[in-house]
């Protein structure tokens, strides 16, 4: 599975599990980590939970896999590693505090998702 249907499934699913300020961030020219990385945030602990979840069982239901996860134990920020895509699920306070778009965008990079 292509790194750009892996963000459009991860991207659609949390839209439609109501995740807010969901940014999509092409990384591919500054880190080897990933392609992109997609950033959301939920407002309590267990919507970032249920959202991280959603998008796992997405992209498995679509055929691709979860390499690494973590974060579900206090479900302030998760990170799900697809692959060539990452996931980012942040409550919404953690997410001003680590501020990972500053450490990411580059002006031409990154882009709002929404409805």
């Amino acid at each position: 599975m292509e790194a750009k249907e892996k963000v459009k499934i991860i991207c659609d699913t949390l839209l439609a599990k109501k995740a807010h300020n969901v940014i999509k961030i092409d990384v591919s020219e500054q880190t080897i980590l990933a392609d992109y990385f997609i950033i959301a945030s939920g407002k309590s602990n267990p919507q970032v939970k249920a959202l991280a979840e959603y998008a796992e069982e997405a992209v498995e239901k679509a055929g691709g896999e979860v390499r690494r996860k973590e974060g579900f134990t206090d479900c302030r920020w998760i990170v799900v590693d697809f692959g060539d895509v990452i996931l980012h699920v942040f409550h919404d306070e953690t997410r001003l505090f680590y501020n990972l778009e500053r450490l990411w965008v580059n002006g031409t990079n990154a882009e709002t998702i929404e409805d």
